[in-house]
C-alpha cells in the first residue's frame, strides 16, 4: 500500500510538472509571436493606408487625359485664407512677373486644380477698354485666389475696339458667347476690372440662384447702395444666363446695365442671392470714368422697359466681329468690334 502511494505520488508529480512545461512552452511561443504578429498587423495597415492615401492625392498632377480618375476637391477648399491684404499703393506688377509667380496657369488663362477634380468650372468674364493697370492688379491677386478655390477657371478679357461708347453689357454677352466655344463652362462670373475680392471664403462656385458677389465694396463702405444692385461682380450659370436672354446689347455709355439685369433676373422667376457681408467684400481701383463712357442719358427709360424689350434683346440679337482673340499666358485677350455708335 505504501508502494502503490509513492507510485500514485511520483505520477502525479511527473503530470503536474508535464502540465507546468507544456504551459510554459505555450506561453514562450505566445510570447515569440506577438512581435511577430504586431509587425505583420502594422505592415499591412500602413500599406493600406498608404494606398487609400496616394488613391486621394496623387504623386504629381494630372496629366492629359487623366482628370477622370482624379478624387473630387472638397466642398470647402482646404488652403483658403479668408481676409485677404489688398493694397494698390504699390506699382502693378509687370506681366511677365505675374507670369512665373503663376506657374500652373496656361495658356489662355486656364487653371485645373492639379490634385483633384473641380466641382465648377468658371469662365471670369472682364468686359474691358484702356485698364492696363488695372489688369494687373487684378490679375496679381485674383489668380492665386481662385487657384486656392480649386476651380477650374480661365480669365476672358474682351476688349472693346475702337473709341465709340464703350458697351459694358454687350461685352460680357460677347465674353459668354466666346468663351463656351473654348471650354464647357458651367458658369459664368461677369466682372468689373477694378474690382478685386478681398476674403476667399467669397468662393466663385456655381449659384443655385443668380449671385451677386460684390455685396460689400469699400467705395460704399461694406455696404449695399440699394437692395436691388446687381453689378460689379455677378455670377449666373449657363442656363440662368439663357433664361434671362443674357444682357441687354442696347446700354451705351455708363450705367443701366445691371439693373436692367436686375429685372430679367426678376421677370425671368428668379431670385438673387448673396454670400455675408463679411466675407462679400472687395476694394476698388480708384479712377476716372474714361472718355466713351459717359453717363448713358436713356437707361432710366429703357430699365422701365425691360418686360417688354428682354425676349428681343440680347444673346438671340448679339451681333460682332471678333478682331483677334489671343490666349496670352494668364488670360485670353478678345478685341472685338460691337457697331459702337461715335
Amino acid at each position: 500500500s505504501l508502494e502503490k502511494n509513492r507510485t500514485s505520488s511520483t505520477v502525479t508529480v511527473f503530470f503536474e510538472g508535464a502540465v507546468r512545461r507544456k504551459t510554459l512552452a505555450l506561453v514562450f511561443v505566445f510570447i515569440l509571436q506577438v512581435p511577430v504578429l504586431y509587425y505583420l498587423y502594422t505592415t499591412e495597415f500602413e500599406t493600406l493606408y498608404y494606398t487609400i492615401d496616394k488613391q486621394n492625392i496623387p504623386d504629381k498632377p494630372a496629366e492629359a487625359g487623366e482628370e477622370a480618375i482624379l478624387p473630387d476637391c472638397p466642398e470647402t477648399p482646404p488652403d483658403l485664407q479668408g481676409n485677404i491684404d489688398v493694397s494698390f499703393a504699390h506699382t502693378a506688377p509687370e506681366i511677365s512677373k505675374l507670369e512665373a509667380d503663376n506657374p500652373l496657369v496656361k495658356d489662355g488663362g486656364h487653371y485645373k486644380p492639379p490634385y483633384c477634380k473641380a466641382l465648377c468650372k468658371v469662365a471670369i468674364v472682364i468686359p474691358y477698354r484702356d485698364r492696363e493697370e488695372h489688369l494687373r492688379y487684378f490679375l496679381e491677386y485674383m489668380h492665386p485666389t481662385l487657384q486656392r478655390q480649386q476651380l477650374d477657371y480661365a480669365i476672358y478679357v474682351v476688349n472693346q475696339a475702337g473709341t465709340g461708347k464703350f458697351n459694358r453689357a454687350k461685352l460680357m454677352n460677347v465674353g459668354y458667347a466666346e468663351s463656351i466655344k473654348d471650354h464647357d463652362f458651367q458658369c459664368f462670373a461677369f466682372h468689373d476690372v477694378d474690382l478685386v475680392l478681398e476674403n476667399d471664403k467669397s468662393i466663385y462656385s456655381c449659384p443655385s440662384s443668380p449671385r451677386h458677389l460684390s455685396a460689400g465694396v469699400d467705395k460704399f463702405n461694406y455696404q449695399l447702395p440699394y437692395s436691388a444692385i446687381f453689378g460689379g461682380v455677378t455670377e449666373l450659370t449657363k442656363e440662368q444666363f439663357q433664361k434671362v436672354n443674357g444682357y441687354s446689347n442696347s446700354f451705351w455709355g455708363w450705367g443701366g446695365e445691371d439693373d436692367d439685369m436686375f429685372n430679367r433676373v426678376k421677370f425671368s422667376g428668379m431670385n438673387i442671392i448673396r454670400y455675408p457681408m463679411d466675407i462679400s467684400r472687395y476694394k476698388m481701383i480708384t479712377h476716372q470714368r474714361e472718355k466713351g463712357n459717359e453717363p448713358n442719358p436713356k437707361r432710366f427709360d429703357q430699365i422701365r422697359r425691360t418686360k417688354d424689350t428682354m425676349a428681343n434683346d440680347g444673346l438671340n440679337t448679339l451681333e460682332y466681329k471678333v478682331v483677334s482673340k489671343q490666349k496670352n499666358k494668364l488670360y485670353t485677350n478678345v478685341t472685338v468690334d460691337i457697331m459702337a455708335p461715335a
